[in-house]
């Protein structure tokens, strides 16, 4: 027997004397899923679907105008009286027909009924639309009829011959890119150059209208229909989208999953082929146009298209992998259940997972795709209103309504008229002001460890780098590098040929003057001064050649470490003047150099900091301890080292202007920690690391309201 407490409903009476059915347009074609059987219902006039479970198709398959809905459904309780769906479930699914207009009424309203509806569901969705505002769609064309034509050329490649040929073709592709990774390395850095930017919105057009007719094709080459082809607004940028929602009938999970992947398929084959194009062409628009349409072919598809967190590609082959359908809007049901059963006290609450497994995938999936999509939709906002700033106010206004107002309002409407909550209304309302007032008092009141970092190298007070004054071979290492040595000891001997050469030619032309000097003095009075002044010329040149053959010998300048781990690999090779060889530093004291962005100063100049610690990269498992730092007053410009700017990996902006990475884009303050001395830290000199200054504990809300306003005034003065 079904269970009492969802058999029965005290809205029963709306529907009970109705007669309906469903419309004879409509299809109706099964689906597994985890094992279980599901029906889905067709209407091919707007191309939707409903999927529906076999006790619900047992009802709704029985509906006949000549019956009552009462009359259907006490047939069915009668047959099958623990399946049988109660009187809720019921309400709901005719509901659930009735907006997607697969219910037919045997009276003659219908037909004005119908179109009200249908214009309804047109103000939803343009409502829809400008509600997400950052992928708005404007369907165009049918390109079914063009599919249908092209599909026996087409389609011959969709066959185990094609996925063989685009396995070879992707191998290949990649060798090629693996051949010369250095300069596509090269040129993806002048990807978002104003002079590149027509080039990458062009291949993004191109590449993004392959993947689509990918998805088309498939889908039509397995029977399903493609009606709507169009322009989507994705974040302002115009792309073509296809709709391929028919693949969605699909008995065969395979092909529902090879439609899924039909758009990243083309994709990385276009990538490929591209490859070929960039790796075989010269500079020029050809070369610039296939190296920018592979870098979107590739990178696209694996940080969007193939993200199961976004409502693209990978979303709905996830679906279909874990046999979930409709997976977001299940998942939202699903976590609505949860905090109706246990928060509000609502034991009629019916979660749609079936299975505990589904419902921890739901659960899973519903929490981390919230904040997943909270996250990528706020780094849009940034970004657009980066680039154009009236439009990024609209956008954040448009989201702050549909993010935040509206379901304030549609939570509050719940709350107060939800038939659901009848007998529990005032738990509910006491429960949703305690959380409310909880979260709060935690976010204001609540204070949480405080901190922030800073990057920053390790360097000694006292270091200079060793170079070499003159060009030459390295012939010895006079004194191997980890050791401690004095100031002007020897530490490496280079050798060089023309500079011996030089030295002989110039001390054979310093005896030839001398020699036309003694010659002339006794005949020549006249031609003795032009002849000394060469001669000193000459003399000077030989004393110059004879320095720079000494300084063939590098000494140390000061006292210290000497430090040169890649020498040992350097023998016989020729360093032209000014090579660095190594560093040499003074072990006694060491600093940890850091810059401090500006949104920090106010915690910096506080004279508030509770400690420090530092931890450098490749020492993940030990922090550097320090007590003693000092803030260089006023901002700085040129960074401590090239490895903390962003041309060298780093987090510090520089100017792009600066070849050599060390002047910021923006004012810094830096901070000197004090390193305790020891010959480990003398080998870390140069290392790159983070520094984290230890806060007083903070509420959390008064610090993000803090940091946004920080980030309101820094980028749009606000």
């Amino acid at each position: 027997m079904a269970d009492p407490t969802s058999t029965f409903s005290e809205s029963w009476y709306r529907v009970a004397n109705q007669r309906l059915c469903l419309r004879p347009g409509v299809r109706v074609r099964r689906q597994n899923f985890r094992g279980e059987r599901w029906f889905v219902l067709e209407n091919p006039f707007t191309n939707e679907y409903f999927r529906i479970r076999p006790e619900a198709y047992e009802f709704v398959a029985r509906l006949d105008p000549r019956r009552t809905v009462e009359d259907v459904w006490r047939e069915c309780l009668e047959k099958h009286p623990d399946d049988a769906p109660g009187q809720e479930a019921v309400l709901q699914l005719l509901s659930q027909l009735y907006f997607s207009n697969l219910l037919q009424y045997d009276q003659a309203t219908d037909a004005t009924n119908l179109f009200e509806r249908f214009k309804k569901r047109q103000q939803r969705e343009w409502r829809s639309r400008l509600l997400n505002i950052m992928f708005m769609r404007f369907p165009l064309l049918d390109p079914d009829r063009f599919l249908v034509r092209t599909l026996p050329v087409v389609g011959k490649s969709i066959s185990w011959f094609g996925a063989i040929l685009w396995l070879v073709v992707v191998s290949a592709g990649i060798k090629v890119v693996a051949d010369n990774w250095d300069a596509a390395k090269q040129q993806s850095q002048g990807i978002l150059t104003p002079e590149n930017l027509p080039l990458l919105y062009v291949g993004m057009i191109l590449i993004k209208a392959i993947h689509e007719f990918g998805h088309a094709f498939i889908c039509r080459r397995f029977g399903g229909e493609v009606h709507t082809m169009g322009i989507m607004l994705m974040i302002f940028t115009p792309m073509p989208y296809v709709d391929a929602s028919s693949s969605w009938s699909f008995r065969s999970r395979r092909q529902r999953i090879l439609v899924g992947a039909a758009g990243m398929i083309v994709e990385l084959f276009a990538a490929a082929l591209l490859a070929f194009v960039w790796a075989n062409t010269g500079q020029g628009t050809l070369h610039s146009l296939a190296y920018n349409m592979m870098f979107i072919a590739s990178v696209s598809t694996v940080i969007f298209n193939a993200n199961p967190l976004l409502r693209f590609d990978g979303y709905y082959i996830l679906s279909d992998l874990i046999d979930i359908p409709n997976l977001t809007q299940r998942a939202n049901k699903h976590l609505r259940h949860l905090a109706e059963r246990g928060l509000f006290g609502l034991t009629k609450s019916e979660s749609p997972a079936r299975t505990t497994s589904e419902a921890s995938w739901l659960t899973v999936f519903g929490i981390s795709s919230g904040i997943y999509r909270l996250f990528v939709f706020a780094g849009i906002l940034i970004l657009v209103a980066d680039q154009f700033f009236l439009i990024g106010i609209v956008m954040a206004v448009v989201c702050f309504i549909s993010w935040v107002t509206v379901p304030i309002f549609k939570f509050i409407k719940y709350l107060a008229s939800s038939p659901l909550l009848d007998r529990h209304r005032p738990r509910a309302v006491a429960v949703s002001i305690a959380l409310a007032a909880v979260l709060i008092g935690v976010l204001q009141f609540t204070p949480f460890p405080s901190h922030f970092r800073a990057p920053g190298v390790v360097q000694g007070r006292e270091w200079t780098q060793v170079v070499n004054e003159t060009s030459g071979s390295i012939v010895e290492i006079l004194t191997p590098p980890g050791q401690l040595v004095r100031a002007g000891q020897p530490l490496v001997r280079l050798e060089s040929k023309e500079l011996e050469l030089a030295i002989a030619q110039a001390r054979a032309q310093q005896v030839e003057i001398e020699t036309r000097l003694r010659a002339v003095v006794s005949k020549d009075a006249s031609g003795i001064k032009p002849l000394r002044e060469l001669l000193g010329s000459v003399t000077n040149r030989v004393a110059k050649l004879v320095t720079d053959q000494n300084s063939l010998t590098v000494r140390a300048r000061h006292d210290g470490l000497w430090i040169a781990p890649e020498l040992k690999d350097a023998r016989t090779r020729w360093l032209a003047r000014g090579t660095p060889m190594g560093l040499l530093v003074n072990p006694a004291t060491f600093q940890f150099t850091a810059t401090v962005r500006q949104e920090e100063a106010q915690a910096l100049f506080s004279q508030k900091l509770t400690g420090a610690e530092i931890r450098l990269h490749g020492q993940a498992g030990r922090t550097l301890a320090t007590k003693q730092w000092e803030v260089i007053p006023g901002g700085q410009r040129t960074l401590p080292s090239p490895a903390l700017g962003w041309q060298a990996g780093g987090e510090m902006p520089v100017a792009a202007d600066d070849k050599q990475g060390v002047r910021s884009a923006e004012p810094f303050f830096e901070v000197r920690a004090a390193l305790p001395a020891s010959e480990e830290i003398a080998l870390l000199h140069g290392r790159s690391g983070k520094i984290r200054f230890d806060q007083p504990w903070e509420p959390l809300l008064p610090r993000w309201i803090r940091s946004l306003r920080q980030m309101l005034q820094k980028r749009y003065q606000l």
